[in-house]
């Protein structure tokens, strides 16, 4: 069976679903060898993925947004691409966008549903496209694959995807998130100017991080804790004003850096130097940094909600991430209780151990098998 993946959202840099598509991609090649091509529209940001090269690829150029409204066209006149992405026995989207391939069964990766439950954090025309764009998609898809039970019943409920027609399949943090030597996280602590106590975040700055809430949260634990800093890992999203809006009213711009995009090569160590790793998301369809602060041996503070709960497990101290004093307390105890985080380090790596993309390869190509069967 060769199957075709679009590895789009990777080559593209599109933060947790570029990561998504490359390590599947990846993992799969590395089980079923020969079996895997690739397809991508590249548009102006495109950049190498050293874990993908050698593998067969096809790719258009096309505008992101033309490409979007194009595909959710095709869909709509059932008309097909198969001329673009070649030939292939199974069609895999890996983020949420479905290209019609005709004679041969899709997959579909849906992520999340953020735009549903959270429509104000959207801005207006992305909102829009996926409302009217991802129910189609996943109607026409053969199967859905969701990477947390959270994710699952959200699918279920607001789109009426039968329970058999979804798989959850969960992520895991790449193999180069593992502990850190002294020297590398000296390295990166020098290179991006980070201080010795800090605390760590990672995603794109956009509303639904709760980021308000973390510079409030940072503002209270100054007041005895003056030398901790906060580290901002991710690129600016979209409606980031109340973000910026918190830095001056609590008054921590100077005690809130922000490297903004981070090579992959650099993260590691940046978040083994790190106190703990606070993830106070309001919804995460999965929340990869999570993992990623675990396997790294960094202890996590993260919202209780969503699939946080569900992939931090008893690994992680959680809190309602709408209640700050549970934010502040949370933190607290990780800043001035050195046990505490040693416990939550050795139980992060156990934890962190049981996902791998080994394990999701594996179970991703049995819903292929099981779509081929005739």
């Amino acid at each position: 069976m060769q199957v075709t993946l679009d590895i789009s959202p990777a080559i593209n840099g599109k933060a947790g679903l570029g990561r998504y598509a490359a390590s599947l991609a990846a993992a799969l090649a590395a089980e079923r060898p020969g079996a895997v091509r690739l397809f991508a529209n590249q548009t102006s940001s495109a950049r190498e993925v050293p874990e993908l090269a050698g593998l067969p690829i096809r790719t258009v150029r096309a505008g992101y947004k033309p490409w979007r409204m194009g595909v959710y066209a095709a869909q709509i006149a059932h008309v097909p691409f198969n001329r673009w992405v070649g030939p292939c026995d199974l069609f895999h989207a890996t983020e949420h966008l479905l290209v019609p391939v005709h004679g041969a069964p899709s997959v579909l990766t849906i992520h999340d549903l953020i735009f549903e439950l959270f429509p104000e954090h959207h801005k207006g025309l992305n909102k829009a496209y996926l409302t009217r764009a991802l129910p189609l998609f996943a109607r026409r898809a053969q199967h859905v694959i969701t990477v947390s039970e959270q994710s699952k019943a959200d699918i279920m409920r607001l789109y009426g995807v039968p329970e058999a027609r979804i798989s959850v399949i969960y992520e895991a943090a790449a193999p180069h998130f593992k502990p850190q030597p002294p020297e590398a996280v000296a390295g990166v602590r020098a290179r991006y100017a980070l201080p010795e106590r800090y605390l760590v975040t990672l995603g794109t700055i956009e509303p639904r991080k709760n980021l308000p809430r973390l510079v409030e949260a940072l503002a209270a634990l100054r007041a005895n804790h003056p030398d901790l800093a906060l580290v901002v890992i991710g690129a600016e999203g979209w409606l980031t004003g109340g973000f910026f809006e918190a830095l001056a009213r609590f008054g921590q711009q100077d005690a809130v850096i922000r490297p903004g995009y981070v090579p992959d090569a650099d993260l590691p160590a940046m978040l083994a130097g790190a106190l703990a790793a606070a993830q106070p998301s309001l919804y995460e369809g999965f929340g990869l940094p999570v993992l990623e602060a675990m396997a790294c041996g960094t202890p996590v503070a993260c919202s209780s909600t969503s699939s946080l709960g569900e992939v931090a497990g008893e690994a992680a101290l959680t809190f309602d991430p709408t209640d700050t004093g549970a934010l502040v307390a949370a933190l607290r105890a990780l800043v001035e209780q050195p046990t505490l985080r040693a416990e939550l380090r050795t139980r992060g790596l156990a934890r962190a151990a049981q996902f791998s993309w080994a394990r999701a390869a594996s179970e991703t190509w049995a819903v292929y098998e099981a779509l081929a069967r005739p």
